[in-house]
């Protein structure tokens, strides 16, 4: 008998446990028939919100794959780099793309994909000036000045290194860059994927020393916290995207050597 009532105790509490247990995202996702994902459309290559409302870029490419790989459709949620965690840890999106960096800040507070790949912080100027400002010595003096969009890790980098310049946040990312150019700012510390991008587009810039990093970072997709099944689905995802060629396929759509 009191085999009996013990075996109908623990069968009791392992039912609580799974009626308990937190749903997995992926099963939210896949019964919902919608995948939401936050982007900030303003950091090319990665993401970039077109005029007619659309997105483009590697991981708007990626994200697509991934909806597609689950049978759902995307739901695009608008974000900028200085509201993306708040609007992350507020459950407005299953996952957030566009060339986020892997940092230990937002580590604290979410999961990461596997990387996607390397990169780094490095200087672009107008191509005048590549040799004025090769390194942080010379770019972290008073008379330089320096320009960054607010609230990403760019602007975390120059506070760290670059006190000593002149420091401006630029609230649009997407035009910033003229900036440079109308001889307004000097140096933008950026990833070197963004900077050589963005010398294709814009004679006049140059990426400095873009082999040579001054800060190492990596480039992933923010995903929820302690949801290890959704994580493990779309690192999964990740791994065959990379050895089945469909992510190299989209990288060189954007980043190619002319």
């Amino acid at each position: 008998m009191k085999a009996m009532l013990t075996l109908s105790l623990l069968a009791g509490l392992s039912a609580q446990a799974l009626a308990d247990s937190p749903v997995s995202r992926l099963d939210e996702v896949l019964q919902r028939g919608e995948m939401t994902v936050c982007t900030t459309g303003d950091y090319k290559p990665y993401t970039y919100l077109r005029p007619d409302g659309s997105y483009e870029g590697i991981d708007i490419a990626m994200a697509q794959s991934l909806a597609k790989s689950l049978g759902v459709q995307v739901k695009w949620v608008p974000t900028t780099w200085k509201t993306l965690m708040p609007d992350f840890l507020a459950q407005r999106c299953d996952i957030a793309v566009g060339g986020i960096s892997v940092s230990l800040e937002r580590q604290k507070k979410a999961f990461f994909s596997q990387p996607l790949g390397v990169d780094g912080k490095i200087p672009l100027v107008r191509c005048a000036d590549v040799q004025r400002y090769q390194t942080v010595e010379q770019i972290n003096q008073p008379q330089v000045r320096v320009i960054e969009p607010s609230g990403g890790t760019n602007e975390v980098f120059a506070r760290a290194h670059l006190g000593k310049a002149q420091l401006t946040l630029f609230p649009d990312n997407v035009t910033i860059f003229e900036e440079l150019l109308a001889n307004k700012a000097d140096v933008m510390i950026t990833d070197a994927s963004e900077a050589r991008y963005q010398q294709k587009l814009k004679p006049g810039l140059c990426a400095v020393n873009p082999e040579r990093y001054m800060q190492y970072s990596e480039k992933a997709f923010l995903l929820p916290r302690d949801d290890v099944a959704w994580k493990s689905y779309v690192d999964q995802w990740l791994h065959l995207s990379t050895v089945t060629g469909v992510y190299d396929g989209i990288i060189n759509q954007w980043l190619a050597a002319p």
